[in-house]
């Protein structure tokens, strides 16, 4: 039985003031279902919080506190919403917003730790959090955080004892497809991505392509419901997965081998990943309304999410236009939601019930 120790922190140069506890639980290795547990206490107000594992805490000690402050200031560095702001007048705007930064320890053991770090979407309308995958390594006496896309990440990714064979492979080949990547139109290859649920099921198109936090972005993201698929949520690809928000939480991130990765937002009865390799059409979760790092969500469904990799492991969100997945390419429409997929002369806009296709 594993409880989380819960870290909420006032931020001034982001400096831990105390701690807090009451979380559920998740194991630190990979895979399975987490069980529940309660755990300890602190003395400020909700505006960074942080998770980890018992066993992790103790590991860490005092310098845990340390830890947290490194990777919330390089989420705050990244962070869209954050941006130009001070650590200080970042955390108060989005504390004004009912949002969070969130970092999660999963795994910690000699000078090394690694987890996921988000920052909460609002929940006043609809749109999607921002995350990265963290690798922390300390030396001299100070802990330097790497999120996906910063130099250091792309280094650790390498040599940390936290990252398993398989994981490194998978995601080094990720990023040395960087350079098919630049292509966009009917020539974009995504190497047989399947949309996420299985083979010769099909589900129905509720949102056409959209940018994946319901803003400016890229248009990233498809939104599905219903279908003969039992709402089952699956990977569009082998990969390497992370549950984003923990155990129980609807956002799963899978990077698979050919340079692309997928995101999956509003699941229930989840299955937990943590840098676990899955196959094809591994089971992710169900269909739902989940809001476990913010945003909202009408009806349930999944809302699934392209990304690319490049060398520096930095994941973007990237145009869907133009390239074919579950056997369907897929078109930008005049407005955010209307594209539509074609596929043999078939054009299949919101609101059409589509099968996945393998080719």
């Amino acid at each position: 039985m594993f409880s989380r120790l819960l870290i909420r922190t006032t931020v001034a140069a982001l400096a831990v003031t105390g701690l807090l506890a009451v979380a559920p639980s998740a194991p630190a290795t990979s895979g399975g279902s987490a069980a529940l547990a309660a755990a300890a206490s602190t003395t400020s107000s909700a505006d960074v919080v942080a998770k980890m594992p018992a066993a992790v805490e103790d590991r860490l000690g005092t310098e845990r506190g340390n830890l947290v402050d490194a990777v919330s200031a390089d989420v705050l560095a990244r962070s869209h919403d954050a941006g130009g702001l001070t650590p200080e007048a970042a955390v108060a705007e989005l504390a004004d917003e009912g949002r969070k930064v969130v970092v999660d320890v999963r795994t910690a053991a000699d000078g090394w730790a690694r987890g996921v770090a988000y920052v909460e979407a609002s929940r006043a309308h609809h749109g999607e959090p921002e995350g990265w995958l963290y690798i922390a390594h300390r030396q001299n006496g100070r802990w330097t955080a790497g999120l996906e896309g910063d130099g250091e990440f792309a280094a650790y990714v390498a040599r940390s004892p936290l990252v398993g064979e398989a994981e490194r492979r998978n995601m080094t080949a990720y990023a040395e497809r960087r350079a098919d990547l630049a292509q966009v139109g009917a020539l974009a290859n995504t190497s047989g991505l399947l949309l996420p649920w299985m083979p010769d099921h099909y589900m129905t198109l509720t949102g056409g392509p959209h940018a994946h936090d319901g803003g400016t972005g890229y248009w990233s993201a498809l939104d599905f419901a219903g279908g003969n698929a039992s709402g089952l949520v699956r990977s569009s690809r082998e990969g390497t997965a992370t549950s984003m928000c923990g155990a129980g939480g609807g956002w799963t991130r899978v990077i698979h081998p050919n340079g692309f990765s997928t995101d999956y937002y509003h699941m229930r009865n989840t299955t937990y990943y943590n840098g676990t390799s899955i196959a094809r059409s591994a089971l992710l979760g169900t269909i739902g309304t989940d809001t476990c790092a913010g945003g909202s969500a009408t009806g349930a469904h999944v809302h699934w999410s392209l990304r690319t990799y490049d060398a520096n492991y930095n994941g973007q969100y990237t145009w869907l236009n133009g390239r074919t997945i579950g056997g369907w390419a897929w078109w930008n429409g005049s407005g955010q939601y209307s594209g539509c997929g074609t596929r043999l002369g078939v054009t299949a806009c919101p609101g059409t019930a589509i099968y996945n296709r393998t080719s």
